[in-house]
């Protein structure tokens, strides 16, 4: 092949390799006939893309439209291969107890504890399923095809979404509870918690296949290069649905909760007729309030903090581009999941004697199921 610059000079046969990466390599520009010093300074080029050409590492070397395989900083590694994996079995492993304690013991067979069940359930998918994806998300490079890639993100999502569902569930039914006591045996049953828990996983399911449909219909279709896995969503909307929504309905229903206590408390201390119970009032207030406020706080702080990083992001643009670096961003959502258990489950007594009995292997004894755990 004989090559020059501008048009002007000799001509210069460049052989073999050297062709072959004149050929591919777009940013040299212009390269036509020269000779002499011309020639000298286009084989000089040559050689030096060559050899930037062997430094280059793709996730597929025969294919030219293949991704860049990129190398990770030891903290990188550290945090995706170490602390990734630690929380996933953490997750799983606390909420799998939760799943074995409301299931096993009958005492705890009640429509609170059917809601706790669901938020476990969905929290112990997180652990066992999302969380580990997220490590082959972070890969630099993405081998199982355009298609698995979209379902894997459906997957991941649904648990995400069912988890956050049944948070307000949870805060639906403590708000009846408090709220309207009187009625609460007959508005809250099992048949109705039932079917608001098979309601909630059957809106997950649809809401993400909807949300992603574009991404199901054409798999790949904002990929840059072959090897990647990303998908498009509408940020705004998966903002106003999955974040805005849910934690406004927390904080007024929570609120609506810490009032009414407050003011229940109050009333019993306006009516006691001694000093001594005047004094147990008052201890009976400050101990509702700061029981109150300690739950609201703990219950919106951590959602807050789990999801709003994420979410933030939906602020920059109207369509949010889910790859490999909003994968540890989103890896706080699923903290989420891990902490669930500890706020909605560890606060009770009947859960560290139940998780005593599991660990103990008690719960194997004939008739465990029947015994007083509350």
């Amino acid at each position: 092949m004989c090559l020059n610059e501008r048009g002007q000079g000799k001509t210069v046969t460049l052989q073999g390799a050297e062709v072959k990466k004149v050929q591919e390599l777009k940013y040299l520009g212009s390269i036509v006939q020269c000779d002499g010093e011309c020639g000298k300074e286009v084989k000089r080029r040559v050689q030096a893309a060559m050899e930037m050409m062997k430094d280059v590492k793709l996730c597929f070397p025969l294919l030219n439209t293949s991704c860049k395989r990129h190398s990770r900083t030891h903290t990188e590694a550290m945090l995706i291969y170490t602390l990734l994996p630690s929380m996933s079995v953490l997750t799983a492993v606390l909420n799998l107890l939760v799943i074995i304690s409301i299931s096993h013991f009958r005492q705890l067979h009640t429509p609170t504890n059917l809601l706790l069940l669901s938020l476990a359930a969905s929290d112990f998918l997180v652990g066992v399923i999302v969380m580990p994806f997220q490590i082959l998300f972070a890969e630099p490079c993405w081998f199982l095809g355009d298609l698995m890639c979209v379902l894997c993100n459906v997957v991941n999502f649904i648990p995400v979404s069912a988890s956050t569902a049944n948070m307000v569930l949870i805060s639906v039914d403590r708000y009846v509870a408090v709220c309207h006591s009187m009625s609460y045996p007959n508005k809250v049953t099992e048949e109705r918690v039932q079917i608001s828990v098979l309601l909630c996983w059957v809106s997950s399911v649809l809401y993400n296949i909807l949300f992603l449909f574009d991404n199901l219909n054409q798999p790949g279709r904002f990929n840059s290069c072959y090897g990647q896995c990303v998908i498009r969503v509408n940020g705004a909307a998966d903002m106003v649905l999955s974040f805005i929504i849910p934690i406004s309905a927390i904080i007024i229903l929570y609120v609506r909760v810490f009032v009414v206590a407050v003011s229940q408390a109050r009333s019993i201390r306006c009516h006691t007729k001694t000093v001594k119970l005047r004094r147990s009032g008052t201890a009976t207030v400050q101990r509702s309030e700061l029981k109150a406020a300690r739950t609201l706080g703990v219950i919106v702080a951590v959602f807050l903090i789990c999801y709003c990083s994420y979410y933030c992001v939906s602020l920059s643009g109207p369509d949010l581009t889910v790859s490999s670096p909003t994968v540890l961003m989103g890896f706080l959502i699923y903290c989420n999941s891990c902490l669930n258990p500890v706020i909605y489950a560890f606060l009770y007594p009947w859960f560290r004697k139940s998780v005593k009995l599991i660990v103990t292997l008690q719960i194997l004894r004939p008739n465990s199921y029947a015994g007083n755990i509350i």
